[in-house]
């Protein structure tokens, strides 16, 4: 067994049980897989005071910069805009690999640059923490749009927002059929005809509040947004599509959730 497959492989074996990541690693090691990236989306919940800026200046001038020299990216850093827990920063890392998802955090160990300008940051006593917790989910990326797209707003930093929206589904058949709704249903292709313009599409392997999938969108500004969610309502594919028996939301999802978000200057997002 080649070493990346070996190692995959030893990810899946630590879950418990049969497991989606399982099916992605025999997939990958039979050679079938359509080389989805991988996404892994971090919440620092924070307090307000200074320990935002540290927070900021240690993704801005320490962090990022060492993920881009691990080969990592795009990464998007951002801040709550609406939503709940504010100030949470939200981070979302793309992995091209199961490979590269495993050596993370042993490439940012090797890297000397890293660690010496971490060290202020991860010294810090637990009687004056730089956030109150993080918690992080794995996701990878729907066959229908197997890598992510970075909008054309991020170059030189121009105005822009995004929605991210979390699907949840009563079980794990739900959630496979609604994906299936976005990737082979044509849900996607409505979405872009009516101007909403995807970002990522994730399936949920580990993280809370599963079986879900989460996705997220980007505009110009909130009034795109309103104008652009008002079109895909009334269109007549998506009014078709929607109340098809199998897809319809009583059938496969349970609650939706969302957080509208604002990068930060120097998200790669």
């Amino acid at each position: 067994m080649k070493r990346r497959n070996f190692l995959a492989a030893g990810v899946a074996a630590s879950l418990a049980g049969p497991s989606r990541l399982h099916e992605l690693v025999a997939a990958e090691q039979k050679g079938e897989d359509v080389k989805r990236e991988y996404y892994e989306l971090r919440l620092y919940h924070q307090r307000r005071g200074p320990k935002v800026k540290l927070m900021d200046d240690y993704y801005r001038e320490v962090r990022l910069p060492a993920m881009k020299r691990a080969g990592f990216g795009p990464v998007g850093v951002f801040n709550v805009m609406i939503g709940p827990d504010s100030p949470t920063l939200y981070v979302l890392i793309t992995y091209k690999s199961i490979e590269d998802l495993i050596a993370a955090n042993a490439r940012l160990e090797a890297d000397a640059e890293y660690q010496k300008g971490a060290a202020s940051f991860t010294s810090l006593p637990a009687t004056d923490p730089a956030y109150i917790r993080m918690e992080s989910s794995l996701m990878v990326a729907f066959e229908g749009l197997p890598r992510l797209e970075v909008p054309a707003a991020a170059a030189g930093n121009k105005p822009r927002i995004f929605e991210l929206r979390t699907y949840e589904s009563h079980n794990k058949r739900a959630n496979r059929k609604k994906i299936e709704m976005f990737d082979k249903g044509g849900e996607i292709t409505i979405f872009r005809r009516t101007g909403l313009q995807p970002v990522f599409f994730g399936e949920t392997l580990i993280g809370t509040r599963l079986p879900n999938l989460t996705y997220m969108l980007t505009y110009p500004d909130m009034a795109t947004r309103d104008k652009n969610w008002a079109a895909f309502i009334a269109d007549p594919e998506w009014k078709k599509l929607s109340s098809t028996p199998g897809y319809t939301d009583a059938e496969i999802v349970s609650n939706i959730s969302n957080v509208f978000l604002r990068p930060t200057p120097y998200s790669e997002i």
